[in-house]
This record gives C-alpha cells, sequence and structure tokens, in this order.
C-alpha cells in the first residue's frame, strides 16, 4: 500500500526537507579538492546532530555512514574513506537522508570538484534537468509511468542512458515505501515494476532520483557490497528531490 501523509505530516517534512538541503548545501561548498571523503562524512554528521536531527542511512540494513558519495564511475552508495581524496576534475554525488520529528525526507546532488570536463558538465546538467522534468509530470491523475517516460525521454535524446536496475520510491514513514518509481518506461512484461500504472494522489511522498551514465545503462556493485559503479567504468550522475503529491500539482520538500 502507498501511504498517503496528512497535512501536518507535509509541513514537518518541508521542514526537514529545508534542513536536509541547508545541509547538502554547505557540504558541497567543502566538497574541493584535497579534502577526504571521510572529512565530508564527519561534517554530515556534525551537521545533522546541530539541527537536531537524525541520519536516515546509518545502519540502514547495514550501511555504515550517514552519507553516501559516489565518485566519478560509482552511480550510487559510494562509503565515505579516509583514504579517499578528492581531486580536480572529479565528480561526486552527495546522497544525504535525514528523520526529523519522526519523518524522513530523501535528497542528492552531484556536484564537480574544481574545473570538470565538458563531458562531465553536460552529464550533471542533463541529469539536473532530467530530475525537473521528471517532476514536472507529478499531479493527481497522472501514472507512475509519466514520470519515469519523461526522464528516459529527455535523457536519450541527449545520448547518456538512464540506469535501469536502481529507481526512486516512496518516503516519509520510511527511508524507503512504496511505490518503486522507474526512471524509464519498462518494457512490457518486466513485472518488477507493476507500480508503473498507480495513479498519483494529494498527499503521497515521492523520491524521484534519476542515476545517468555517459555509457551503458548496465551496473555492477564492488566487493564492499555497497558502492554500485558502471559496468563499462564511464561517468554517472545522481540528483534526487523528496515530493509531495498536492491539489493542484506537487510541491518540493527539499528545498
Amino acid at each position: 500500500m502507498v501511504s498517503i501523509k496528512t497535512p501536518e505530516e507535509i509541513e514537518i517534512m518541508k521542514q526537514g526537507g529545508k534542513i536536509l538541503a541547508q545541509i547538502l548545501k554547505k557540504i558541497c561548498r567543502a566538497a574541493n579538492p584535497g579534502i577526504s571523503t571521510f572529512d565530508l562524512e564527519e561534517l554530515a554528521l556534525d551537521l545533522i546532530s546541530k539541527n537536531k536531527a537524525k541520519p536516515s542511512f546509518k545502519g540502514y540494513k547495514g550501511y555504515p555512514a550517514c552519507l553516501c558519495i559516489s565518485r566519478n564511475n560509482q552511480v550510487v552508495h559510494g562509503i565515505p574513506s579516509k583514504k579517499e581524496i578528492l581531486k580536480q576534475g572529479d565528480i561526486i554525488d552527495l546522497d544525504l537522508g535525514i528523520k526529523y520529528r519522526g519523518l524522513y525526507t530523501d535528497m542528492s546532488i552531484t556536484v564537480s570538484v574544481g574545473k570538470v570536463s565538458y563531458q562531465a558538465r553536460k552529464l550533471i546538467k542533463v541529469t539536473k534537468k532530467a530530475l525537473d522534468i521528471g517532476i514536472s509530470q507529478i499531479k493527481p491523475g497522472n501514472q507512475i509511468k509519466h514520470i519515469g517516460q519523461a526522464i528516459q525521454k529527455y535523457v536519450e535524446k541527449n545520448g547518456f542512458s538512464v540506469v535501469r536496475s536502481l529507481v526512486g520510491h516512496g518516503v516519509g514513514y520510511a527511508v524507503h515505501e512504496p511505490p518503486q518509481i522507474p526512471n524509464f518506461l519498462p518494457k512490457p512484461g518486466e513485472k518488477r515494476w507493476d507500480d508503473i500504472k498507480l495513479e498519483l494522489k494529494p498527499g503521497m511522498c515521492l523520491a524521484i532520483e534519476p542515476m545517468v551514465n555517459v555509457g551503458g545503462s548496465e551496473v555492477r556493485t564492488l566487493d564492499d557490497g555497497w558502492t554500485v559503479v558502471t559496468a563499462d567504468g564511464s561517468l554517472s550522475a545522481h540528483f534526487e528531490h523528496t515530493i509531495a503529491v498536492t491539489e493542484n500539482g506537487h510541491q518540493i520538500l527539499t528545498k
């Protein structure tokens, strides 16, 4: 069942989402050449604590950190490390979730470290725009499939591919809730994505998160059991917002 949040609960999620966005903004500013990904993890923990919130990801299914930092060909779920030092030309995905007053929000942004290649800049720009395009499809009466269809069309028009084995999700009462939200239009018979015909209704809260690769859509998981990388070694980017479906359309909660 897809949960419907009350107006009061959505207001709390909006408060938490604002805190989350402010925290991520500060982490982005700190993501400079020479800093370790573990330093960014410690900054995130400190900021979350100061805002009287709790990290969503730390301990979730055994994940060891509060912040997912995925670098270059890493798609998602990269684990912060003292040994991983950011370099000029890197791109990194900063994915963070918090629990505030009992409710969860989720957000991700990919940023460049210093000066990056034209291809990296285009990838970041296209992925961010793909998120905006997906969000534009969120309104009562539309279906889950309209979100992914719009994202896939835009991404592929720009020569990139959408990751097909990882998807967006519901959020609020838990880190991950139904429905599953593919960033593509599944082919007939792909039963794993049965939620695509679900009609959007006011009170639904969704985490929309396109994951876009320069090369092919295939990914694999490293031996740490968490870090997902592109199968062909190409660059990847990821953006995410938590969205509430409203009577007249939608509201971005992680602004």
